[in-house]
């Protein structure tokens, strides 16, 4: 990472005119892609209130789609794991 500079003045006055056009280009971006990430987000509850509206369970539909993006011997694992928890809680 480059140093550019103790304080904000100095740091501002010492980059050179690249350097500051580059900075103004890495922040817009940035902004464009919150935005975006954003809107999706948005998107996502919309779907979410929509697979509510028509009467699906929205907590395990979110537990599919996390599982869905799980690898399958990840996936194996951690229920062999929490399957042994429950045995030693006396729950299954």
């Amino acid at each position: 990472m480059a140093d550019f500079g103790g304080t904000d003045t100095v740091a501002a006055q010492s980059l050179t005119q690249s350097a500051q056009e580059k900075l103004r280009q890495l922040v817009a971006r940035i902004e464009k892609l919150e935005e975006e990430k954003k809107s999706i987000a948005d998107d996502v509850k919309e779907t979410y209130a929509e697979a509510k509206a028509m009467g699906f369970d929205t907590k395990v539909l979110r537990q599919v789609v996390r599982f869905r993006k799980q690898d399958r011997q990840e996936r194996e694992e951690q229920e062999m794991v929490r399957d042994l928890y429950l045995h030693a809680l006396g729950e299954i």
